[in-house]
C-alpha cells in the first residue's frame, strides 16, 4: 500500500490548504454554511451527485461505478466549538468565540482528500455515500438528517467514521469492536424549599443542605447499584443557590450528566439516579422536579464491519501502527445513531503524544488538527470504498 500512501501524501497539499482554510472560518452547529458551500462544490466540480442541505446543513455526494450493489457510506462532521483559539497559528480561527478544537476541519479535509481520488481513479463498483455531517457537538446532526431521510435516500449495507485522538502516536489507527464511546444524558434538578434568615434555619426548608446531600449521595449509584465491571459516570458540573452568607434561599439547581457503555447500565441509571434524588429532597423537606434530557446513545461497532476495517488498517499502515482492541471512550458521538440503524465501525486516527504539536487534548484552546493524518486517513478511506465496493 505504499504506493497508495505516496499518491495520497503527494496530494495532501491542496487538501491541507482547505483543512487550514476551514479552521480559519469555523462555524458552529446547524450554521455550517460556509463549510457545506465548498464540500458541496469541490464534490460537484469532481463528478459527485449532491445534495446540499440534509439536515439543515449537511452535504451528501453519491458517486456510482460498474453494476456492483453494494452501498457504502463514509461519514466526516464538519462543526466547530464556542471556545476562543489559543493557538497563536497563522491560520487561526478569524471568528471570536469559535474555533476547530475537536479537528472536524480535519475529518472533512480527509474524506474530501479520499473523495478526490475515488472519482479520478477508484476502481470499484457499486454505490459510495459520502456524508458531511453538521452539528456533531451536541447538536444531534446525525439524527437531524436521518429525520429528513439520510438512509432512505442513501441506502448503505456499512458506515464508517473515522476520529483523532490526541495521546495516540500520530497517524496509528487504533479500532475496537462493541461498545466503543459512551452515552450521554443530562438532567436539571430544581429543589425548592421554604427560604429564611440564615440565623433561623429551624424555620426553614434548607434546599442547600439537600443538594449537598443529595451530590455524595448520587455517587452511590456507581459505586453501589451498578456492576463494577460496567463504566458508569455521574457528575454533577454545577450547583447554584443563594446569594449571601445570612440567608436560605428558596430554591437550588444543579446540572447532571451521566453516561455509560451499556443500554440496560445507562436506563438502571436513569432510574436509580430519578429515585434516589426523590428520596433525598423528601427527607430534607424540598421538593424536587428533574428535568431529564436524554443525549447520544451508546456507540455500539458492530464485529463483522470492525473486523474488515482492522483489515484495512493492517493492510494499509501493518500491525505495528495499528490498534486492534483499543479500550472504550467514555465520551461520546452521535454517529451512534447512526450505527443504531447501519452496521458500521467507527475508528480513531492518532493526531500526536508527548510534546508534539497535535498531543493537545480535544476541546481545548491550544488544540490543532495534525496535518500529516490528511494523507493518512484520506488512504485508508480510498482503501477501505475499493476493498467493500469491490
Amino acid at each position: 500500500m505504499s504506493t497508495l500512501l505516496e499518491d495520497l501524501h503527494a496530494q495532501a497539499d491542496a487538501f491541507i490548504g482547505i483543512r487550514r482554510d476551514i479552521h480559519r472560518h469555523p462555524e458552529l452547529g446547524f450554521h455550517e454554511h460556509r463549510t457545506s458551500a465548498l464540500v458541496a462544490e469541490r464534490l460537484e466540480a469532481w463528478g459527485y451527485q449532491v445534495e446540499r442541505g440534509l439536515g439543515g446543513t449537511g452535504v451528501v455526494g453519491r458517486l456510482v461505478r460498474g453494476d456492483g450493489k453494494r452501498r457504502l457510506g463514509l461519514r466526516a462532521d464538519m462543526d466547530a466549538l464556542p471556545i476562543d483559539e489559543a493557538t497563536g497559528l497563522a491560520y487561526a480561527s478569524s471568528h471570536a468565540g469559535v474555533m476547530h478544537a475537536c479537528g472536524h476541519d480535519g475529518h472533512t479535509a480527509m474524506l474530501l482528500a479520499a473523495a478526490h481520488h475515488l472519482a479520478e481513479r477508484g476502481r470499484f463498483s457499486g454505490t459510495l455515500n459520502l456524508i458531511f455531517q453538521p452539528a456533531e457537538e451536541g447538536g444531534g446532526g446525525a439524527l437531524r438528517m436521518m429525520e429528513q431521510g439520510l438512509f432512505d435516500k442513501y441506502p448503505c449495507d456499512a458506515i464508517f467514521a473515522m476520529h483523532n485522538m490526541p495521546g495516540i502516536p500520530q497517524g496509528r489507527l487504533a479500532l475496537r469492536e462493541g461498545p466503543a464511546m459512551a452515552s450521554s444524558d443530562y438532567a436539571t434538578v430544581t429543589l425548592t424549599g421554604i427560604g429564611g434568615h440564615g440565623a433561623m434555619p429551624h424555620r426553614t426548608a434548607d434546599p442547600i443542605v439537600a443538594a449537598a446531600s443529595i451530590v455524595m449521595a448520587l455517587q452511590t449509584v456507581v459505586s453501589r447499584n451498578i456492576d463494577p465491571l460496567q463504566m458508569a459516570v455521574v457528575t454533577v458540573g454545577a450547583l447554584h443557590a443563594g446569594k449571601a452568607n445570612n440567608v436560605i434561599p428558596q430554591s437550588a439547581t444543579l446540572e447532571l450528566s451521566v453516561r455509560a457503555l451499556d443500554r440496560d447500565v445507562r436506563s438502571l441509571l436513569e432510574v436509580r439516579i430519578k429515585a434516589l434524588i426523590t428520596a433525598q429532597a423528601e427527607s430534607f423537606g424540598v421538593r424536587a422536579q428533574i428535568d431529564w434530557r436524554p443525549g447520544y446513545a451508546v456507540l455500539i461497532n458492530t464485529p463483522t464491519e470492525t473486523a474488515f476495517a482492522r483489515e484495512i488498517a493492517l493492510e494499509l499502515l501493518g500491525p505495528e501502527r495499528v490498534t486492534l482492541q483499543a479500550p472504550a471512550l467514555p465520551g461520546s458521538e452521535d454517529f451512534a445513531f447512526m450505527l443504531e440503524r447501519v452496521p458500521g465501525s467507527y475508528l480513531l486516527i492518532g493526531n500526536g503524544e508527548g510534546d508534539s504539536h497535535g498531543a493537545c487534548m480535544v476541546h481545548n484552546p491550544g488544540y490543532d488538527f495534525n496535518d500529516g493524518n490528511v494523507a493518512i486517513g484520506a488512504a485508508y478511506w480510498v482503501l477501505l470504498a475499493e476493498r467493500f465496493l469491490n
